[in-house]
C-alpha cells in the first residue's frame, strides 16, 4: 500500500515538474517568437520610411519638372500673345493710314467729281451752241439731223456686216469644203457598189397563154385561192407570156413569186397544191431572209447581232426606195460610214452598226404605226443594242436629237449613198414637180427676173434685177432662197444656190 502512495506521489510530482517545465519553456519560446516580430516590425518600418522618402523625393523632383515644363509653355505663350499684339499693333497702324489714305483720295475724288460736274455743264452749254448753229447752218431740225445720221451709219453697218459676212463664210467654206470633199471623195472612191433596180411589182413568165387560164381556174378558184394565200393581187392582161404580181409588201410579193413559178413548172394548178406551194414558198423566203441578214451584217463587219435583228433586218433585201435596194443601202451605209469614222477619229464599230441597222424599221413600218426611224430605234433597243446605236438609228432624219458625233457620222453616210448617182430613180412626173417647185421658190423673192433649175435640181441658177438687187444683196438673197428651200422642199442630198447679177453698159456710134 505504502508502495503504491509513493508511486502515486512520484508520478504527481513529475507530472508538476514536466508542467513548470513545459510553461517555463513556451513562455521562452514566446519571448523569443515576440522578439523576432519585433525585429521584422523594426525592419519593415524601416523599409517604409526608406520608400517613403524615395517616393516624396521622386513627387518633388516631379512637381519641379512639371512646373519648369509649365513655365517655358507659360513663356512660350506669353512670347507668342506678345507677337500678335505687335502685329495686331503693326496692322492697326496699316488701317488707319489705309483709311488716312482713302478719306484723302475719296476727298480728291469728291473734288474731280465736282469738276466733271461742272465741265459736263460747260460741255452740254457748248454742244447746245454748236447744236443751234449746226441748226442754223443746215436749215435741219436735231431729230431730223439724227434720223439722217442713224440711216447712213445703218446703211455702212450693213455693208460692211454683209462684207464681213461673205469674207469669214467664204474662209470658212473653203476650209470647210475642202476637208470635207478629201473625206468624201476618199470614202466614196473605196466604195464600190452595183446599182439595184426595183419596182412594186414582179413579173412571172409563162411558157405560153394557155397558162393563164389555168392559172385564174374554173370560174376563178385558183387565183382566188393564191391571192388569198399569199394577200397579192395578180394581174392577166394582155401582157404576152407573163403574169404580173403587185402588193405593197415585199415580202409577200416574193411569196407569191416563188409559189406561182414553181406552179408553172411543175403545171398542176388546183386550190390545194396552191396552199402547198405557197407554204413552202413562204418557208423558202424566210430561210432566205434570214441568210440575207446574216450575209449583210458579216459583209459590213458587224457581227454578234441578235439573231431576231438579222430576221427583221434581212426582209428589207425586198425592199426599195426610190428603186434603191434598202438592204444593199444599208451595207453601202455601214462601209462609208466606217470610212468616214476612221478619217476622223470616231467609233469606227458604233457608225458602222448603226448606218446598217438605220432603216430598220422599214422592215416593219408597214404593218406598225410610226416612222421607221423609231420604229427601228424601238426594235434595236428591244433586243439590247448599244444605247449609242440606237440613237443612230432615231436621229438620222432629225426625229431626235443627235447626241454623239457617231450620229452625225450616219446620215452622212445615209445621204452619200442615197443621193450618189445611179443610186436612186424616180419618175418623171415626180421629177418635173420637183423642179418647177424649185423654181416657184427662187421666183417669189423680189428683184428676181427668173430662175433656172439645173444639174438634175442639184442647182438653181437664179438671174437677179441689176438695178434692184446690188452685189451684197446679192449675198442676202442667195442665203434666202437655200433657207426657203430647206423650210418648204424635200430632196436628197444638197442644192447649189447660185445668184447671178449682170450689168451691161450699151452705147451707139453714129
Amino acid at each position: 500500500m505504502p508502495a503504491i502512495v509513493l508511486s502515486v506521489v512520484i508520478g504527481v510530482l513529475a507530472l508538476a515538474i514536466g508542467g513548470v517545465l513545459g510553461y517555463t519553456l513556451k513562455i521562452r519560446i514566446g519571448q523569443g517568437q515576440v522578439e523576432a516580430a519585433k525585429g521584422t516590425a523594426t525592419r519593415i518600418l524601416t523599409e517604409a520610411e526608406a520608400k517613403r522618402r524615395e517616393t516624396l523625393l521622386e513627387a518633388k523632383e516631379e512637381a519641379i519638372r512639371l512646373r519648369s515644363q509649365a513655365e517655358a509653355e507659360l513663356k512660350g505663350r506669353r512670347d507668342e500673345t506678345l507677337r500678335l499684339e505687335q502685329r495686331v499693333a503693326a496692322k492697326e497702324e496699316n488701317l488707319d493710314r489705309k483709311i488716312e489714305a482713302q478719306e484723302r483720295r475719296e476727298h480728291e475724288l469728291a473734288n474731280r467729281q465736282q469738276q466733271v460736274e461742272e465741265q459736263k455743264g460747260q460741255l452740254e452749254e457748248l454742244r447746245q451752241r454748236q447744236l443751234r448753229e449746226i441748226e442754223r447752218v443746215a436749215r435741219l431740225s436735231a431729230e431730223e439731223a439724227r434720223d439722217l445720221l442713224l440711216k447712213e451709219i445703218d446703211k455702212e453697218v450693213r455693208e460692211d456686216a454683209a462684207r464681213r459676212i461673205r469674207l469669214i463664210e467664204a474662209e470658212m467654206k473653203e476650209k470647210a469644203d475642202q476637208r470635207s470633199r478629201e473625206i468624201l471623195a476618199t470614202a466614196m472612191q473605196r466604195l464600190a457598189t452595183d446599182v439595184v433596180s426595183e419596182t412594186t411589182v414582179s413579173v412571172v413568165p409563162i411558157p405560153s397563154d394557155e397558162m393563164k387560164g389555168r392559172i385564174i381556174g374554173r370560174e376563178g378558184r385558183n387565183i382566188r385561192a393564191l391571192e388569198a394565200a399569199t394577200g397579192v393581187d395578180l394581174i392577166i392582161d394582155d401582157t404576152p407570156d407573163a403574169v404580173a404580181l403587185a402588193s405593197f409588201d415585199p415580202v409577200r410579193r416574193e411569196i407569191a413569186r416563188v409559189a406561182l413559178s414553181r406552179l408553172v413548172m411543175d403545171g398542176r394548178i388546183h386550190p390545194t397544191r396552191v396552199e402547198e406551194m405557197v407554204q413552202k414558198a413562204r418557208q423558202e423566203v424566210e430561210e432566205t431572209i434570214q441568210r440575207a441578214g446574216e450575209e449583210a451584217s458579216i459583209e459590213a463587219k458587224c457581227p454578234g447581232l441578235h439573231p431576231e435583228i438579222l430576221k427583221i433586218f434581212g426582209r428589207l433585201k425586198y425592199r426599195t426606195s426610190y428603186g434603191q435596194n434598202q438592204l444593199m443601202h444599208a451595207v453601202e451605209s455601214a462601209h462609208i460610214a466606217g470610212m468616214i469614222a476612221a478619217e476622223i477619229g470616231a467609233d469606227v464599230n458604233v457608225c458602222r452598226r448603226g448606218a446598217l441597222l438605220h432603216d430598220l424599221g422599214k422592215a416593219i413600218d408597214h404593218e406598225v404605226e410610226g416612222t421607221h426611224a423609231l420604229l427601228g430605234g424601238e426594235l434595236a433597243r428591244r433586243y439590247k443594242v448599244s444605247p449609242a446605236v440606237v440613237n443612230c438609228i432615231e436621229s438620222h432624219h432629225d426625229e431626235v436629237e443627235p447626241q454623239s458625233v457617231e450620229a452625225i457620222v450616219v446620215q452622212i453616210a445615209d445621204a452619200i449613198s442615197g443621193s450618189r448617182p445611179g443610186a436612186r430613180q424616180e419618175t418623171l412626173e415626180y421629177y418635173i414637180k420637183r423642179l418647177e417647185a424649185l423654181e416657184a421658190v427662187a421666183n417669189s423673192f423680189e428683184g428676181v427676173e427668173k430662175a433656172f433649175a439645173i444639174q438634175a435640181g442639184r442647182e438653181i441658177r437664179v438671174i437677179v434685177k441689176p438695178e434692184a438687187i446690188d452685189d451684197l444683196e446679192a449675198v442676202r438673197l442667195a442665203r434666202e432662197v437655200s433657207k426657203k428651200i430647206e423650210e418648204t422642199l424635200e430632196y436628197p442630198g444638197q442644192i447649189k444656190v447660185t445668184v447671178v447679177r449682170e450689168t451691161r453698159a450699151t452705147e451707139y456710134a453714129r
